[in-house]
């Protein structure tokens, strides 16, 4: 096949794209640029927007023998990924930009133009696992790492998406990835993983956030006040800046009643109020989702698994889908659970497909 590697500039990548080489596929190594200004979205090697991993995946290309280019997504990555960042904080929810960038960028936009240069599939260094069903489709598993598993964040891809997709990685472990990168002479066989947001240069989400949104911002500050009480234990200076289950950075000027920890509870974006409570009051027994995506056909009824958080357990659950909203029943508590994050369902390692969630009971 012809393979279009997506490396950016990390262990793993570098060593999905030398497996492919090596598998006999005539591959071509691509570097996403997505900022015009990578030092405007984050310096040092820490995420995949750097000159330094743009560096770090040419010299990776080299080591192999395959081509290389640098394709510029900025826009498409700013306008998909970014600003829907932006938005949904705006409105209170909890995003998760990598699970986007992987539907709209590395999924939808590479493998579009992959396709129209007369490339047969993408490969990336994501753990997961391809197999082929009983019906003859595609499905995708969880790796066999589980520490390292990324089936979460690529629940968005769909049949014609996965049938053009490859993950050389999913039958290893990290620790045998970076044996195997040192042993091919590959530079990047220690680099760190990268475990912040890739366009927040410092990590810290609510001070790009209050820069960023500017006038956008839903409100200047508002009260934090306890749910049972009704108190005002503290002021903040944006809703954008918490996310339900939140207990740090919480700034309140006053203990609570109790004495005991606050958690954010909910967050409304229009009055400015942030609501918090004890983490019992966290607890989620039933959600509703919307937009799914479906790696397959999609099921009437599920009786599986679900997981809500990129490195989250998986929860027992009973699913029901109506037309385009997902219903969950847990079978155990899940706490913390934002409006806006994932809920991805699975039928033992296989991915089913992912939903937003809208709400919970």
């Amino acid at each position: 096949m012809r393979i279009i590697a997506a490396m950016s500039g990390g262990v793993d990548s570098a060593v999905a794209a030398a497996r492919a080489a090596e598998a006999g596929h005539d591959v071509t190594g691509i570097h996403l640029a997505l900022s015009r200004n990578p030092a405007s979205y984050r310096s040092g090697a820490r995420g995949c927007c750097t000159i330094e991993d743009a560096n770090d995946a040419r010299r990776a290309a080299d080591v192999i023998g395959i081509p290389f280019y640098v394709w510029d997504l900025s826009e498409r990555f700013h306008d998909d990924v970014v600003v829907d960042f932006m938005d949904e904080y705006a409105a209170g929810r909890t995003p998760n930009p990598c699970l986007r960038c992987n539907e709209k960028i590395k999924f939808a936009a590479v493998l579009e133009r992959a396709l129209a240069l007369g490339y047969d599939a993408v490969a990336t260094g994501h753990y997961a696992q391809l197999r082929t069903g009983p019906d003859g489709t595609v499905e995708m598993h969880r790796a066999v790492d589980d520490g390292k598993d990324q089936s979460y964040v690529l629940g968005v891809l769909d049949q014609h998406q996965l049938a053009h997709s490859v993950f050389p990685l999913g039958g290893s472990t990290k620790t045998e990835v970076r044996a195997e990168a040192a042993a091919r002479g590959l530079l990047v066989a220690d680099k760190p993983d990268s475990h912040d947001i890739c366009f927040v240069a410092d990590g810290d989400n609510a001070g790009w956030l209050r820069e960023k949104l500017g006038d956008r911002a839903p409100n200047r500050g508002g009260a934090i006040v306890d749910v049972d009480s009704g108190e005002e234990l503290g002021r903040h200076e944006g809703t954008y800046g918490f996310t339900i289950g939140q207990r740090k950075g919480l700034r309140i000027g006053r203990p609570a009643p109790d004495g005991k920890p606050r958690f954010v509870l909910d967050i409304e974006p229009v009055t400015g109020t942030v609501t918090v409570g004890g983490r019992e009051r966290l607890a989620v027994h039933r959600l509703s989702a919307t937009s799914p995506r479906w790696c397959g056909t999609p099921p009437a009824r599920l009786d599986g698994t679900v997981q809500l958080r990129a490195h989250g357990s998986e929860l027992p659950a009973s699913v029901a889908v109506v037309g385009d909203r997902v219903e969950v029943e847990l079978h155990e508590p899940a706490y913390g659970v934002a409006p806006g994050q994932a809920a991805v369902l699975y039928d033992g390692t296989r991915v089913v497909g992912s939903a937003t969630i809208a709400a919970t009971a």
